[in-house]
């Protein structure tokens, strides 16, 4: 079976041995990144139900998957609703170039797409890959029928600002939505779907083909250029001058409009002269079949294996073996506990975490110094971690601005799956290494920098990752766990490694080790920050006063520091603009508060 979905559609094709079609049929739209685990799952599911008969091996192309992580989320989602058939995974553009024919003459293929989105993908004969655009309508999708839409929109309201009249453009684009005046576009666009946006292209390209629109014809030619710039890039990162290159189109924009395709295929000519440029003939999801059929017919391709399976992690254990995933001999019967009992249960357990992170001090010390040593030269605190634990970590860097105004790069937190993961699981996100070395990567972490990894167990691959690329670039590399058997890894700089034991509700790591991360995470901000000039005695000095509540702290704090009246700090703050810092050396120049850290 092969299944290929985008932003508009998604296709099912179900075949026998001999290529026999046994169903065919569309769903709806599914582009991974839009997508929460469960409608993914549900939209599988409703893909089974109309199947006259299981398949034997998936092959699923999807928008949106970009990642490693992307494609381990959606094998697990196949194998939930198929469990134990083999599948094979990519994102829609492969579909496509695997359901085109590849000329043996050619050394590179370059998949040219332009629908309601766009993006630019390709391969060469020895197995390398480049992709273009397709990071949706605001980031990218350039020459796409939103990207036309929306340079249509733009010229026709310049225009009709300049010149004081209402193009004619403008009035197409007028009647295909069904409105009086301009002035309706404004509402409309804030509110306006995706697919409504890209619609808004048909009247554009008929202005161009029926009366050559003077603005539809820039428009669209600026698009072909955008395309053909995009195809170009990807066609020399794949192929060496004089190789020839093969270029598939697909998409809406390209294949139902043919004058344009002509503009885009001459450009491309005069670049690549011996270039072939054909159409895609066949529907994607011929391609999903392809995949289908190259997919290993062992069960186990339904999963990634393991880190300690593979070895790509020296000197990594077993999760099995962690003390968080023990059961707890004190608890056994907590199901059957009333719940006074098990408030009492759950209580004895969190009393012993300040015990365990005390028996760390020493390696929360060094790790505290060289965070006040890295903020002295410019340098910043990362906290990378997936799960409860990345989500620790941002929340403590997201409290370091309005507490002590660090500036927001100052700490910051990076979290396996991105901002979708901090309110909801994103499967596979922590199974994912490159991911975590991509995030440090673009936050160009550097010698002066300090990496926290933060993993309850000691195994997220995200985390190694990310601690890996952090050493590689020089920077001070930490790991924070409650596994005391990593407390001799050779990667981190350091190691913190509180044992908590076994948790009151076996391997639920929210529990103790979340306390216990939260409690060494907690020690690290305010300690380095405090080191750092934050505070004066016990007084937050830099704090930042952006509410009700904290504006009477800072007069507090103020008539702490100075001994004036609440109406003298008050006048003084606001003289300042409600720094403490710079109030507080109007009153007391002498003060060392007054001098900024």
């Amino acid at each position: 079976m092969g299944i290929e979905g985008g932003g508009t559609r998604t296709t099912v094709l179900l075949i026998d041995s001999r290529d026999q079609v046994l169903a065919s049929f569309s769903a709806g739209p599914a582009n991974l990144r839009l997508m929460l685990p469960g409608d993914l799952q549900a939209h599988l599911e409703g893909i089974r139900s109309r199947l006259p008969s299981p398949p034997d091996r998936i092959g699923i192309g999807l928008a949106g998957v970009r990642l490693e992580s992307d494609h381990a989320r959606l094998r697990c989602a196949v194998a939930k609703v198929w469990p134990s058939i083999p599948c094979a995974t990519s994102d829609d553009l492969m579909t496509a170039l695997e359901a085109a024919d590849w000329p043996a003459v050619c050394q590179a293929q370059i998949l040219v797409l332009s629908g309601t989105g766009s993006c630019v993908s390709g391969r060469n004969r020895s197995g390398g890959s480049a992709k273009l655009g397709g990071r949706g309508h605001v980031l990218g999708d350039r020459a796409s029928a939103c990207d036309i839409a929306q340079h249509a929109l733009r010229a026709v309201m310049t225009i009709s600002d300049l010149e004081n009249g209402w193009p004619p453009l403008g009035a197409d684009i007028l009647a295909h939505l069904q409105m009086d005046e301009p002035e309706d576009l404004i509402d409309w666009s804030m509110v306006a779907k995706k697919t409504d946006l890209a619609n808004l292209a048909i009247p554009v390209f008929a202005a161009a083909s029926s009366r050559q629109d003077e603005i539809a014809v820039a428009v669209l030619n600026k698009a072909a250029d955008r395309l053909t710039t995009d195809a170009t890039a990807c066609a020399e990162r794949l192929a060496q001058p004089g190789e020839r290159i093969h270029f598939v189109f697909n998409g809406a924009v390209l294949l139902k409009n043919p004058t344009f395709a002509e503009l885009v295929t001459g450009r491309l000519r005069e670049r690549f002269p011996d270039s072939i440029v054909t159409p895609l003939e066949r529907p994607s999801a011929w391609g999903a079949v392809a995949l289908a059929r190259q997919a290993d017919s062992r069960p186990e391709a339904l999963r990634d294996p393991l880190p300690e399976e593979t070895g790509a992690r020296p000197g990594s254990f077993p999760v099995a073996a962690a003390p968080t995933e023990r059961r707890n001999a004190k608890t056994m019967n907590f199901a059957e506990a009333s719940v006074a009992e098990g408030i009492q249960m759950l209580l004895a357990e969190e009393s012993t975490v300040p015990s365990a992170v005390a028996a760390e001090s020493a390696n929360i010390e060094w790790v505290i110094a060289r965070a006040v040593r890295a903020f002295a030269v410019g340098g910043r605190l990362f906290y990378t971690g997936a799960g409860t634990s990345g989500r620790l970590g941002v929340l403590d860097a997201s409290e370091c601005p309005p507490t002590f105004r660090a500036k927001r790069e100052m700490v910051q937190g990076l979290i396996a799956g991105g901002r979708q993961a901090l309110w909801c699981a994103v499967e596979g996100a922590e199974d994912d290494p490159e991911a975590g070395a991509r995030a440090i990567k673009k936050r160009r972490v550097n010698e002066r920098d300090v990496v926290i990894g933060i993993t309850a167990s000691g195994h997220a691959p995200y985390v190694w990752g990310s601690l890996a690329e952090a050493k590689s670039r020089g920077a001070t590399t930490v790991l924070l766990c409650c596994n005391p058997a990593y407390q001799s890894h050779e990667l981190p700089d350091r190691i913190i490694a509180p044992d908590t034991g076994a948790e009151a509700l076996t391997g639920s790591t929210r529990l103790k080790a979340g306390s216990a991360t939260k409690l060494v995470l907690n020690l690290i901000s305010t300690l380095s920050m405090t080191h750092s000039g934050k505070v004066i005695s016990n007084l937050m000095i830099d704090l930042n006063p952006s509410n009700i509540k904290l504006r009477d702290r800072a007069v507090r704090i103020l008539c702490e520091l100075t001994g004036v009246t609440p109406a003298a700090a008050r006048e003084s703050l606001e003289l300042h603009g409600w720094v403490i810092r710079d109030a507080h050396a109007a009153l007391a120049p002498a003060s060392p508060a007054a001098k900024s850290p």
